[in-house]
């Protein structure tokens, strides 16, 4: 259609790189066709949730002060357990990040004495205050809760051997996270989790396993608290808040683990109990909806990244072909020039800020300077259109989101775009 290839050459994006994509294109339509099966399972999972818990009018009311009562805050709840498989969740706006929602679980099922267990190697980064690997105040180091991990093997799978020596009377809970975060590891399919879960399970029955479950939602049919883990935490402006919600974060799991979250968030007696919901409701109730076509476009367009740069002869995790299991694309780029350039394309390709120039800079929780490309309508909220990394090598950026496919489309167009008119690469 020339009026298309029109409209994205009036966007910046010029005939050889649209064509370049749309060849492309043509070989992903049946793997696009799958993930549209999963959309469709996975919303029809959602509504059902919604029908089964009796959602109306009023569960959009707005609450202030205390929150006493707050029946729409309470069956929101009720509706991620329901979605999720769990007895119990905790979904509320007072929790800031997914960091936070990760630091609650973890400080709220851990005590003085405990040990806490990685078995997938080193956390994202900005867990590594929260448990004390970097120094900090109030990390679960501070408050005598030890830490240690075990590494993955060279070929990127767990070490069974390793795992059943690290297991000890003091291992109290074990974290995996299922994304790769700032790694070019691969990120870890349900289906794996649930095995790694109940082999150390087996090793030691009544051990408490937590999924950090960021990036990852909707992105199968089935979730890692479908397959044993006893927590699964994430945060709202990621998959499970459609790109509608403003700020928040989960829990779902055991009734006695997010019990202890609620204390942990609120205090000692308060529990779910107490908590405005400040008129945020509606934007939760309807992201959470909307939430599975949304991964469904971000998935297409990680698809695509990873199949325009693995062609021109860049690493790719995962590769062009593999099975999806969250939503990020990382792509090796080589150098730091090339990284800037790349976020230059995504942040041209943005709604808002979209003149804005990505530069360098010491992000909080980060031992490195991160680039990060985000033109946002929520700030921070990565199932939007962004790209980021920290500038150390291999020079690895990491792209995810985009509120539909078009626009994740656009966004890697953009990106290549910059780099062709940089000289950096090739077609």
């Amino acid at each position: 259609m020339k009026e298309l290839e029109s409209m994205y050459e009036d966007l910046g994006v010029s005939r050889a790189v649209y064509a370049y994509g749309e060849k492309i294109l043509e070989d992903l339509k049946p793997r696009f066709a799958g993930i549209d099966r999963n959309a469709e399972y996975n919303q029809a999972k959602v509504l059902h949730a919604m029908q089964e818990n009796r959602v109306d009018a009023t569960c959009f009311a707005a609450t202030t002060g205390y929150g006493y009562d707050d029946l729409g805050r309470d069956k929101l709840e009720k509706v991620y357990a329901a979605t999720f498989h769990t007895e119990a969740a905790l979904v509320r706006p007072q929790i800031t990040c997914g960091t936070h929602a990760l630091a609650v679980a973890l400080s709220a099922n851990l005590l003085p004495g405990d040990e806490l267990l990685s078995p997938v190697g080193a956390p994202y980064d900005t867990l590594e205050e929260v448990i004390g690997i970097r120094e900090s105040k109030c990390s679960l180091k501070e408050y005598g809760v030890s830490y240690r991990q075990v590494d993955l093997l060279p070929d990127g799978n767990f070490d069974y051997d390793g795992i059943r020596a690290a297991i000890t009377e003091k291992t109290k809970l074990i974290t995996i996270q299922r994304s790769k975060g700032y790694a070019t590891r691969p990120s870890f399919s349900v289906q794996k989790i649930g095995e790694l879960i109940a082999f150390c399970k087996s090793v030691k029955p009544g051990v408490t396993c937590m999924v950090d479950n960021c990036y990852g939602e909707f992105v199968e049919t089935i979730e890692p608290s479908d397959l044993g883990a006893d927590m699964i935490v994430g945060s709202l402006i990621k998959n499970p808040g459609g790109g509608l919600a403003p700020i928040g974060g989960y829990i779902c799991g055991t009734k006695e683990c997010v019990e202890r979250c609620s204390y942990r968030l609120s205090a000692p007696g308060l529990g779910q109990e107490v908590g405005a919901n400040l008129g945020l409701l509606p934007s939760l109730y309807q992201g959470f909806f909307l939430a599975p076509t949304v991964v469904s476009g971000a998935l297409k367009g990680a698809i695509f990244a990873a199949n325009v740069y693995e062609r021109l002869g860049f690493r790719v995790v995962p590769n062009g072909s593999e099975s999806r299991h969250d939503i990020i694309q990382a792509v090796e780029l080589g150098s730091a020039e090339r990284m800037l350039a790349f976020c230059k394309g995504i942040q041209a390709a943005a709604p808002v800020d979209s003149y804005v120039t990505p530069v360098p800079w010491a992000m909080p929780g980060y031992d490195s300077e991160v680039v990060m490309a985000a033109g946002a309508f929520v700030q921070g909220s990565s199932i939007e259109l962004s790209a980021d990394g920290p500038i150390r090598p291999p020079y690895a950026v990491y792209f995810q989101g985009g509120l539909t496919w078009y626009h994740a489309k656009l966004g890697i167009l953009m990106s290549l775009q910059k780099l062709v008119e940089q000289g950096l690469v090739a077609l």
